[in-house]
């Protein structure tokens, strides 16, 4: 069996998987309870212990998606939006806490290595997971093998600035500060919560994405505005990149996914952006959804 964990800012959850055709066979999802290190080991100790019990088994090794990366020069962890794990040895203290061997992984990585092997991305070599929600990231997966980078860094766009802005990003650059320290990142703009915030913008209201997309289906003018700058921020974004990894598949996860209108016009905007004016790659919805997290956490056992 395969236990992972997918550790976020607002959710823990635990999947166990079987070996062989990945059936799921225990699911728990609680309440991340933030800013307490101690209650996150706490928290991920007792779903292991707990999905043990459920299923009458021991295991000695598990897999935790993480929302950072771990410093190759200190080996704890850097980079976290859930700001309380930076600088903790995560590695050491989960196994220390639970007598197990553990893997930390990026969550985006995560995410892509499940839709890699058996997911949206299945049939690619090359697999480009987007994760747009409330913040925004990525993972690369050549070979069902992530790419994971000498610093912890591979995949990393959301913390790169958004590509060949015009003057109004630009301005809003210089009062959008990332959580980073930087101006102008990519997360800012093509996360849900910088959609929500380009909404609010143009009418002057503060709602969620959900309620966005529903105005957008009436054809509310803000609604179809707002959806039309997320699109070409998205656009500009994924052709840069892609410029260099020129992946096989790009999968879409996080809730911005769900807007079923970016899947018929993002690839042709992609396409006015990317050199040579040629993309041909499909862009798709992730499988496996929000459980992607856990399913990639549990496949990082599989090397064991």
């Amino acid at each position: 069996m395969l236990f992972g964990i997918d550790l976020g800012g607002t959710k823990t959850e635990i999947t166990v998987l079987s070996d062989d055709d990945h059936e799921v066979l225990f699911k728990k999802r609680v309440a991340t309870v933030k800013n307490n290190y101690a209650a996150t080991l706490t928290t991920i100790s007792s779903l292991v212990d707990e999905a043990q019990k459920a299923l009458n088994v021991t295991t000695n090794v598990f897999g935790v998606a993480i929302p950072g990366t771990v410093s190759a020069i200190t080996h704890t962890i850097k980079n976290a939006n859930s700001y309380w794990l930076i600088g903790k040895d995560l590695l050491h203290d989960l196994e220390k806490a639970t007598g197990k061997k553990v893997f930390l992984e990026n969550d985006a990585n995560c995410f892509a290595l499940s839709e890699a092997v058996d997911g949206a991305g299945a049939a690619y070599k090359t697999v480009w997971g987007l994760i747009l929600g409330t913040g925004s990231g990525t993972g690369i997966v050549i070979d069902r093998k992530t790419i994971e980078g000498r610093n912890g860094l591979g995949g990393e766009w959301g913390h790169n600035p958004l590509p060949w802005m015009n003057d109004y990003e630009h301005e809003l650059a210089k009062t959008q500060h990332c959580y980073c320290g930087k101006q102008g990142c990519i997360e800012t703009f093509v996360s849900g919560t910088g959609f929500e915030a380009e909404y609010a913008r143009q009418s002057g209201k503060n709602i969620l994405g959900a309620e966005i997309a529903r105005l957008l289906k009436s054809g509310e003018k803000e609604a179809k505005d707002t959806f039309d700058l997320y699109v070409d921020r998205l656009a500009r974004s994924i052709a840069c990149f892609a410029n260099f990894i020129d992946p096989d598949v790009i999968v879409l996860g996080g809730g911005m996914s769900n807007l079923d209108a970016l899947y018929s016009v993002l690839p042709n905007k992609v396409k006015e952006y990317i050199f040579g004016k040629e993309f041909v790659t499909p862009i798709v919805k992730a499988k496996h959804g929000d459980s992607s997290g856990g399913r990639g956490a549990a496949f990082l056992c599989q090397t064991v």
